[in-house]
């Protein structure tokens, strides 16, 4: 039998504070370096997390379809610039690309959720579009950060071969193709990694909370298939509109390598 899921009291939730106590300790013995960064980490991520609770309490109970554009606009634009500020080399425009990349992968997942397969009323129902979203950006901008480390990494590494196939008469998009290839595997192995192994090695998180929840562990399922399949095409729409921006910048319209934007 089900129960609801039990509030934990903010003193004894405090209590997990310990456990940054013990990285603290452990990066101190062996000289890790990442005292000041968990400090942050940890502050800000928990001063986020509870101005999110108290705005998605009030977003819920407005329901209102504006405030839930505005809500992913501002979501999509942090992780647009999350995901090019991981990047080693910045071009001017990375930002737009990004977000017009992102917005891409999340908008069709979220549309084929909400019109296909669990259609709630309205259809914009802020309790699916707002959680479907955020995790459908979370891991497009994971994966484009990666795919454009990954190929700005061998666009630079592998000039030489790039500038043999375009001298051999190959296009511009056909002389970096193996590389964009490469760096667009790379990006999904994780998700694809994550799908493999869940419900044995681990339970993926929607999935946990929502049994946590109190929500039959056969729902949570169902609901957990639907957001690992849409993390697939998503983050590799995303990412692949990303590279393909990303490769424009790397070429002229005559076909040649912008071998400055490499230094």
């Amino acid at each position: 039998m089900l129960h609801a899921v039990l509030p934990i009291p903010w003193w004894r939730l405090l209590t997990v504070g310990l456990s940054l106590v013990l990285l603290l300790v452990l990066g101190r013995a062996l000289d890790l370096r990442i005292g000041r960064l968990s400090l942050v980490s940890s502050l800000r991520g928990t001063a986020q997390l509870i101005a999110v609770g108290y705005f998605l309490g009030a977003l819920l109970s407005v329901r209102r379809f504006e405030l839930v554009v505005a809500t992913f606009l501002v979501m999509l634009g942090v992780a647009a610039r999350a995901a090019v500020d991981r990047l080693r080399h910045r071009l001017p425009g990375l930002t737009l690309f990004a977000s017009l990349a992102l917005a891409t992968g999340t908008v069709l997942g979220v549309v084929f959720m909400t019109a296909v397969v669990v259609q709630p009323s309205p259809w914009w129902d802020p309790q699916y579009v707002i959680p479907f979203a955020g995790m459908l950006l979370g891991n497009a901008m994971n994966g484009a950060s990666l795919a454009g480390e990954r190929f700005q990494e061998e666009l630079k590494s592998r000039k030489g071969e790039v500038e043999a196939r375009l001298s051999l008469g190959l296009s511009g998009p056909e002389s970096v193709h193996p590389l964009l290839q490469r760096a667009l595997r790379a990006s999904l192995i994780p998700t694809l990694n994550s799908f493999a192994v869940a419900g044995v090695v681990q339970l993926p998180g929607m999935m946990t909370g929502q049994i946590l929840s109190g929500v039959a562990p056969l729902i949570a399922v169902e609901y957990q298939i639907l957001i690992f399949f849409l993390l697939m095409t998503s983050t590799a729409m995303s990412t692949l509109v990303f590279l393909l921006m990303l490769r424009s910048r790397y070429l002229t319209r005559a076909h040649q390598l912008r071998v400055e934007l490499l230094r």
